[in-house]
């Protein structure tokens, strides 16, 4: 029995080996995949970490070289801060008020890939040049009044009453051009891997405000330049 059962596995791997290097050499791969996304440097203090989602495609030209088009979403995390608010200009005193700033970025890339064909653990560098979509929303919460209303079709009947609301204080958007950086490893069809993206965003011109929150003082023009880590695991077939 014992003998037989090994016979039939040999046979198994044996028929497999041909399927697992053709996997390897394929001209063509599609890609897949997810995982965790963190800003970095000055970023970081203004926005949350996330998440993002992968999908794209590799030409490999050679076996060790591969073109590779991706594209990207990410839901980054809120961020909130503390900002006194005043019932009028002239108010002495403000009242500590919570605001909270949260973006998702939306990215295509294209790379250069540079990649290992043998083996079973195959490491692979890339680096390239992508399109970055940032929107980003400012929010505080608020109150507001809702009148009542039944909807059958919702399983609800509401009285009427004062409910929690989102003030939407700003929403602004910016399509910049960036470049990424990054390496992994291949499992077979499975991988790993690590992007770091940089991306040149608009310059923000100066603005003198009106009563400035305290400590903080009109800046120069700057730019909103951003700076993300993105770890991935998916599928690369």
């Amino acid at each position: 029995m014992h003998s037989r059962l090994l016979v039939f596995t040999a046979g198994l791997l044996v028929t497999a080996m041909p399927f697992a290097a053709e996997a390897q050499e394929k001209r063509g791969l599609f890609i897949i995949g997810g995982g965790y996304s963190s800003p970095n440097a000055e970023v970081s203090d203004h926005l949350g970490d996330g998440y993002n989602f992968t999908i794209g495609a590799q030409v490999n030209a050679t076996p060790t070289f591969g073109i590779e088009g991706l594209y990207s979403f990410n839901g980054l995390g809120e961020k909130r801060i503390s900002i006194p608010v005043f019932a009028t200009p002239l108010e002495g005193a403000g009242t500590p008020t919570d605001f909270f700033g949260s973006m998702n970025m939306q990215y295509g890339t294209i790379s250069a890939v540079l990649q290992d064909p043998h083996g079973k653990v195959r490491p692979y560098g890339l680096t390239g040049m992508g399109v970055y979509y940032r929107p980003i929303k400012v929010t505080t919460p608020g109150v507001g009044f809702v009148p009542g209303y039944c909807d059958p079709w919702w399983y609800v009947c509401y009285p009427g009453g004062f409910v929690p609301v989102e003030n939407i204080v700003g929403e602004r958007s910016s399509t910049d051009f960036g470049m990424v950086f990054g390496g992994g490893v291949n499992f077979g069809a499975f991988f790993s891997e690590l992007r770091y993206h940089y991306i040149w965003g608009p310059t923000v011109p100066e603005t003198t405000t009106v009563q400035p929150i305290a400590g903080q003082t009109t800046t120069s023009d700057r730019k909103a330049n951003g700076q993300y880590l993105a770890l991935t695991f998916g599928l690369r077939f």
